[in-house]
């Protein structure tokens, strides 16, 4: 039968020990420890009585209390974790129903929210942060994520339909271009015209398509030399025909569309709201548009035109900033002009013969009567969509903007070091679902994502053992700066409280 003894040792301490007695002899069983004080002293015989009654599996019939107690001189920090951060993320994905995922594309997303690195460093990361392990075979796996995109894009639709209400009247379409930390191209990854004057390095293109309040419905990925016009069409199309009840209108930036192009959607009956080349117009056009808004602040008008109506406004901050740039233009082909530099392309400068060149006036002069001017094209009537709200809805287009600068800088999608076409995609994969999550918080919240990472990231769970029982407490921080944000309510809804 094993009991608790304690002995005094020289040093004035006393030892607690487990004895087991064999006639009159006791024989140590375990050296529970050495306590200097009282308090020690009672943690000390209740960890002895706890052995003996994992030993016997025998508890005591009239068993303490059990009281966590412990001294701070005795305590060691032994980890600290941010359990509750991933928890937070982990929560947004269930709100955005994607928990079904496979867990190494969740738990890749969610690094790409809070740190984002190679898939190498973010699978360190997992486990250095919240003990998440992972063999070295990922890079076998991460291709074969690519799989679930169509999924993935069908569950965005729902989110932006049940989460936030959206009625699909139209949508925002752009593109944008993402390097590679590689000088090697194939068919996929390509030099071409780059948006991050990275030339020299092949790119792929990137078509992404959101909601009017910028969250994420679909994406495609296109070799690097793609003209941007020709990457919205397969796109729209992909999604009207998932969602044949949804006929959005199309609003783009006038770079992404051509004539053809415009012909094709019309032939497609998609209807468009796009920029309009008021720069390639001829010149009775553009003085006929000029005269009609007469540089008033506001002031629109409406023309029919082969695209369909031409919408035009005037605005005297626009023409400011306009004036300024055409002057700085201006000055520098003047003195390219003077100097007789023929080397250089500028703009307004055009060339008499191959010695000489001169300031192309016209052009200038053209460009001056555009000056503070805005076209836009849409093939709908101004019963259907006024020029006021056909204007409006132009302007949103800095939301899909806003989503790229957040998959580039937030989410670093790049640069990209994979070099397969699978595992391409499966990055691009892997940045699309972590921007729902960045888009849901930023539209419930209004809050950056940078602000919502310092909140959570904050609120750690320190490990605390006592150098003497060896028992191991958690502590959590304060969490008033989280609670007192507007964060709050997801906190409470998820029931996410670290306390």
């Amino acid at each position: 039968m094993f009991r608790v003894r304690k002995v005094r040792t020289k040093s004035g301490s006393t030892a607690i020990q487990v004895v087991q007695y064999i006639g009159h002899r006791a024989k140590i069983a375990k050296h529970i420890g050495s306590a200097k004080d009282d308090i020690e002293f009672d943690l000390l015989l209740k960890k002895g009585q706890a052995w003996i009654e994992g030993q016997t599996l025998q508890a005591t019939l009239f068993p303490d209390q059990k009281q966590k107690i412990l001294i701070v001189e005795r305590g060691e920090c032994v980890a600290v974790t941010h359990d509750f951060a991933y928890q937070f993320f982990k929560s947004c994905l269930n709100e955005c129903d994607l928990t079904h995922l496979p867990p190494l594309l969740l738990d890749l997303a969610i690094m790409r929210l809070i740190e984002p690195a190679s898939k190498w460093r973010s699978i360190e990361l997992l486990s250095r942060y919240f003990g998440i392990k992972y063999s070295q075979r990922i890079y076998r796996t991460i291709p074969k994520l690519i799989i679930h995109k169509a999924d993935i894009e069908q569950r965005a639709y729902h989110v932006a339909e049940q989460k936030f209400k959206e009625q699909f009247y139209y949508v925002l379409y752009d593109v944008t271009t993402l390097y590679f930390e590689s000088f090697k191209a194939d068919e996929l990854k390509i030099q071409g015209f780059s948006k991050d004057n990275k030339s020299q390095q092949p790119q792929i293109v990137i078509g992404l398509l959101v909601t009017q309040s910028g969250l994420p419905l679909s994406y495609d990925v296109f070799a690097g030399n793609t003209f941007e016009g020709k990457t919205m069409l397969p796109i729209v199309e992909n999604f009207m025909s998932k969602h044949p009840l949804a006929k959005p209108i199309v609003v783009a930036d006038a770079a992404m569309l051509d004539e053809e192009r415009l012909a094709e959607l019309r032939g497609k009956n998609i209807s468009y709201i796009v920029g309009a080349r008021l720069a390639n117009a001829n010149l009775s056009l553009v003085e006929q548009i000029h005269g009609t808004l007469n540089a008033v602040n506001g002031a629109i008008t409406r023309l029919p035109s082969k695209h369909g109506d031409l919408i035009c406004d005037f605005s005297s901050i626009r023409y400011k900033k306009e004036l300024n740039d055409l002057n700085k233009l201006v000055q520098k082909a003047e003195e390219l002009v003077a100097k007789q530099s023929s080397g250089t392309k500028v703009k307004f400068i055009k060339r008499v013969s191959k010695e000489k060149i001169e300031l192309n006036t016209p052009l200038i002069e053209k460009r001056k009567l555009l000056l503070g001017i805005k076209g836009y094209c849409t093939d709908l009537s101004d019963a259907q969509l006024s020029s006021q709200q056909a204007i409006e809805r132009y302007h949103h287009l800095w939301r899909v903007e806003q989503s790229f600068r957040m998959s580039k800088f937030d989410l670093e999608a790049r640069p990209i070091y994979h070099q397969k076409e699978e595992a391409i995609r499966s990055h691009i994969l892997i940045c699309f679902v972590a921007l729902i999550i960045e888009k849901y918080l930023e539209l419930t919240t209004r809050m950056s994502l940078r602000n919502i990472k310092l909140l959570v990231w904050n609120i750690t769970e320190s490990h605390i053992r006592d150098t003497i029982t060896k028992e191991t407490f958690k502590f959590s921080s304060p969490t008033t700066e989280l609670m007192n944000s507007t964060l709050a309510p997801l906190i409470k809804k998820w029931n996410l409280l670290p306390h």
